[in-house]
């Protein structure tokens, strides 16, 4: 498939299980799966307005694994934001996006301070006892990457607009908005999107 210069790419980074699939299902159809089905990459398109024009925001959902370095390097490098997903009740998974991090950091060089990047602590539905990483410890992760920080609930469809409005938010070389359900949001200010 050609490159195409008006599509908009989001890549979705993190351990098996910690919600990647569900965060970007309960964004693009509003579906929740109780199940875990493993992902080995998987591509979700929404319409949305990128300076004026028609272009598609590209979501790449991809595995939870190590399996495909590959994969990771080409996703990375073909990224224009990046979500990076932790489970709150797994400090692990936060430990496993630590060489995503550095990957990252290494592909994308003296560009990252202009990407887009979110580090989420999802499933924060949570029970306390279940809960591994408080919300204070994602907020310090994510301010020594220097990058924004949220907790979500695929399953409470908590944040999970608001995620995907931030990351969009901070684009700076576009103006995006995204078109939900056939409409498009109405642009106030430049740099900044609005979902419906």
């Amino acid at each position: 498939m050609p490159e195409q210069s008006n599509d908009y790419r989001v890549v979705v980074f993190g351990a098996g299980g910690v919600g990647k699939s569900s965060l970007v299902l309960r964004f693009v159809k509003g579906t929740f799966r109780e199940s875990y089905i493993p992902t080995i990459e998987d591509t979700y398109r929404q319409v949305i307005s990128c300076n004026k024009n028609i272009c598609t925001l590209q979501i790449t959902d991809t595995t939870g694994s190590h399996q495909f370095p590959a994969m990771q390097r080409l996703s990375i490098s073909k990224g224009h934001a990046f979500i990076l997903v932790f489970s709150v009740s797994s400090r692990q998974s936060l430990e496993e996006l630590k060489p995503i991090w550095e990957l990252i950091k290494e592909i994308k060089g003296p560009d990252l301070s202009q990407i887009p990047i979110m580090l989420v602590g999802n499933k924060c539905d949570e029970s306390a006892e279940l809960r591994e990483v408080t919300t204070t410890e994602g907020q310090e992760q994510a301010g020594s990457w220097g990058v924004n920080f949220m907790e979500t609930s695929a399953k409470t469809n908590h944040n999970v607009k608001q995620l995907f409005q931030e990351l969009l938010n901070m684009e700076k070389s576009r103006n995006v908005s995204l078109q939900v359900g056939g409409k498009t949001t109405s642009r106030v200010a430049k740099d900044k999107c609005d979902l419906m």
